[in-house]
């Protein structure tokens, strides 16, 4: 009977695209604390400092760069990085988070050549 619950099983096929791009750049003010914590931060330190910044970016060992700007760009703090999603979580106020993924976007545009988009905000 273990072929039929084969063909109940769901396959999900991701595909990523050969480019150099940032493809999202987002700004959460004032989040939640549950937040903090869903994500694997601390709120003890993360939430007085009202603001959490998510990027992603192909090809995803470029995170890595991104968090040297990050944190060489603003008093902001390395809340995750993976190199192999290329995704990356950083805390601050909403200024210094802000000036972080300028300096990101600025960084990558002009030396690497990346595809970037704008800043969002909620």
């Amino acid at each position: 009977m273990d072929w039929l619950d084969d063909k109940n099983k769901q396959r999900i096929v991701q595909e990523l695209v050969p480019g150099k791009q940032i493809t999202l750049a987002h700004i959460i003010a004032s989040p939640d604390p549950i937040l903090y914590e869903k994500l694997g931060l601390n709120p003890a330190l993360d939430y007085a400092r009202a603001a959490i910044g998510i990027m992603t970016v192909s090809p995803a060992e470029t995170a890595i760069i991104m968090a040297d700007v990050a944190l060489k760009s603003a008093a902001v703090e390395l809340g995750f990085v993976d190199r192999f999603s290329g995704s990356l979580i950083i805390t601050g106020t909403v200024s210094e988070v802000e000036a972080s993924e300028h300096a990101i976007l600025d960084y990558v545009r002009e030396n690497l050549k990346y595809t970037t988009c704008g800043i969002t905000k909620t």
